[in-house]
């Protein structure tokens, strides 16, 4: 067993008088050795430990009393049943017997004990939880819904806090944006103090990030890059937690910024924000709310005093109607990707268009497109930006899309051609393709992984761009290389049109210092990053 961690890396053991939400590395390693190596290789970016003894081995369990110790930080003691989303199953009996264990021959020196032990709303073993209140192990009184939000969260804390020192958690699974905003009105109204509120799965990612927003205690997390299970679903990398998004820096008066989509786990804005606004050293967190309805969404945003967000697949046209006023640029498209708030409502932009003529240009070695037949692929709002700056560079474009309508309606604002993406389409591509552009969401990580125009031949001779960056390369781009043809993927577009985000968020450019690291990196930058 590894030695002793030096004991002034200790914490303070009770949280209860400090307002900062703290970070807790769960652990789930089938060992206590194997559990202290992933504690001590992420030790700085956490402020206390969950020790998950349902994911020891069943000897392994029974060395748990001198984990707080050795570990020399605040641990919680938490032994979940498979009910509640933990992987225990031999009983109740069993697990009285193994929580009696761990809190057994309690040391006068509270830094060797366990700071606080983890028991479900279920729970009646008075004279274990006397134990644990008589040597300093505060209870954290839990109740995990895995199906969906608690009807009414406020009675369901009334009824679950036994005495004023227990620290009451209610863990749900969050199903919609509307889940996690009835959450959060529910945090700004609570009478508890002392609270953990965490919206589990995908749609509640950011109400872990913003534990401190949501009035939580400790915002749980896990070490992503070892190959043990996360805690639980929706968990966030505990490194990235600390250092990407400055957890330990937010505060009530952090102003909140985002990008809303869906899903969201390719962009590479929050990386891209997140970086600038720690060089610039700037009271903000850029944060992924992932939505399945912008109506909704719309409402969260503005009970959270959201400052800025941007908008990508599928509310670049929707969220057209939820914005007080836009740029020409947006009315003329019908597209928007960047939205901000002033005092009289949200205001919406296009830094897509910019972004992509930029780039394309650049990697052309142009000035217009005059003279140049390119295909467009797809009808979204990406396409619409690309189809507006072709027509404004001089170019001519045919616009292909599985719903051929889509593909009409973009076409006729400027007298492109249109099509299907069928074999009539694919002729018809074979007379546009001096610039070949794939503008929708087919290829990239979280959807369809397929090719597009998977029936059209690349001759070699054709420039082709995909504007997704997630992975590097597509299928569709992928082929296109092999065939001899020069390829683009949107990594350099969404740093262009990022830098004009971040200009309108924050009335000033992108720090040098983050560009210049851009660039040093290259063109792959963002899939060397999310990686490791």
């Amino acid at each position: 067993m590894p030695g002793l961690l030096p004991r002034f890396l200790y914490t303070v053991l009770i949280f209860k008088e400090v307002n900062v939400a703290k970070i807790c590395l769960c652990l789930t390693a089938k060992t206590i050795e194997r559990n202290l190596e992933i504690l001590k290789k992420y030790r700085k970016f956490a402020d206390l430990a969950e020790l998950r003894v349902d994911c020891l081995d069943p000897d392994e369990r029974l060395l748990i009393r001198r984990f707080p110790e050795i570990a020399g930080l605040p641990v919680i003691l938490t032994i979940r049943r498979d009910i509640d989303g933990g992987l225990f199953t031999s009983g109740e009996g069993a697990r009285v017997k193994l929580l009696a264990r761990g809190l057994a021959y309690a040391n006068a020196d509270r830094r060797f004990n366990f700071a606080y032990v983890d028991i479900e709303e279920d729970f009646d073993v008075p004279s274990l939880e006397e134990a644990a209140r008589t040597f300093g192990t505060r209870i954290i009184r839990s109740c995990h819904d895995l199906n969906g939000v608690t009807n009414d969260i406020s009675a369901k804390i009334k009824s679950m806090q036994r005495t004023g020192d227990e620290i009451v958690k209610v863990a749900v699974t969050a199903k919609s944006v509307s889940d996690v905003l009835r959450v959060y009105r529910f945090s700004k109204s609570c009478p508890v103090h002392d609270k953990i509120l965490i919206c589990m799965g995908h749609y509640g990612i950011y109400s872990r990030i913003l534990a401190e927003k949501f009035g939580s205690l400790f915002c749980y997390s896990s070490a992503l890059s070892e190959n043990e299970t996360p805690g639980a679903a929706g968990h966030i990398d505990v490194q990235e937690l600390a250092e990407l998004y400055r957890f330990r820096k937010i505060s009530k008066n952090t102003k909140i910024y985002g990008v809303a989509g869906n899903p969201l786990k390719a962009s590479i804005s929050p990386w891209f924000f997140n970086t600038a606004f720690g060089i610039e050293n700037t009271d903000a967190v850029y944060v992924p709310f992932p939505a399945d309805s912008i109506e909704e969404l719309f409402k969260l945003a503005n009970e959270m005093n959201v400052r800025g967000l941007s908008v990508t697949v599928p509310f670049k046209e929707t969220v057209l109607n939820e914005i007080a006023d836009c740029s020409e640029e947006v009315q003329s498209i019908g597209a928007c990707n960047t939205i901000s708030r002033t005092p009289d409502g949200w205001f919406g932009e296009n830094t897509d268009c910019t972004g992509f003529s930029d780039s394309l240009l650049n990697f052309l070695g142009k000035k217009k497109l005059k003279r140049q037949k390119i295909t467009i692929i797809g009808a979204g709002g990406a396409a619409r930006a690309v189809a507006a700056e072709v027509y404004r560079l001089g170019g001519k474009a045919l616009i292909l899309n599985r719903t051929v309508t889509k593909a009409r309606n973009i076409a006729s604002q400027y007298r492109f051609q249109w099509g299907g993406l069928d074999s009539r389409g694919i002729e018809m591509a074979a007379k546009y393709s001096d610039v070949i552009i794939q503008t929708s969401s087919v290829g990239m990580e979280g959807y369809e992984t397929s090719d597009p125009l998977e029936m059209y031949a690349f001759t070699g001779e054709e420039a082709v761009m995909d504007l997704i960056y997630t992975p590097a390369q597509t299928p569709f781009l992928k082929r296109a290389a092999a065939a001899g043809c020069r390829t683009l993927n949107g990594f350099d577009m969404v740093i262009r049109q990022a830098c004009l985000q971040y200009a309108s968020f924050m009335g000033k450019e992108v720090p040098r210092q983050l560009l210049t690291r851009i660039n040093k990196t290259g063109a792959n930058a963002w899939n060397k990053i999310r990686t490791g």
